[in-house]
């Protein structure tokens, strides 16, 4: 796996800027080695027909959907649900039941935040771990209901 492919997932998945130092600890790679695939996703981003482009942020790097489609970013996602949010429960669905911890370490602290929203909405439940200090989370029948699916293999 090229190191400039693994950089692009590590942005798609954690879905807020990231500086280098943070981006080569969670690629497994010394800082100048990100700083190198960095400049080439952020290059072959730039060259090719994509609505998603890598940009540097006073923060750091974020991938993100290019400025002419914000439209119809409006249209299409529910007016309650951010981007982060929806990553979030994403990940949540991809991974149910999924430990609060462990998606912390996949999304970032942000998620604490998507979770109550999620929660708030009757989106996703959260019930304590009977042996540990976490929450469990999954989703729930408003989820499917909501997003007209009958079970997560349609997805």
């Amino acid at each position: 796996m090229k190191l400039a492919s693994k950089i692009e997932a590590i942005l798609y998945l954690k879905g807020q800027p990231l500086t280098v130092v943070e981006i080569a600890n969670l690629a497994g790679c010394d800082r100048a080695d990100a700083e190198v695939a960095i400049v080439e996703l952020m290059s072959d981003y730039a060259h090719r027909d994509s609505a998603l482009e890598v940009v540097e942020m006073p923060t750091g790097y974020s991938l993100q959907l290019r400025s002419c489609f914000q439209g119809l970013l409006q249209n299409l996602v529910p007016a309650e649900l951010g981007i982060g949010t929806l990553r979030t429960l994403a990940a949540i669905a991809l991974k149910t039941p999924i430990l609060q911890t462990e998606l912390i370490e996949l999304r970032g602290s942000t998620a604490y935040e998507h979770v109550r929203q999620l929660v708030e909405l009757g989106l996703i439940r959260k019930r304590r771990q009977t042996d540990g200090r976490s929450y469990w989370l999954q989703l729930t029948d408003k989820f499917y209901q909501y997003f007209e699916i009958e079970q997560l293999s349609q997805l």
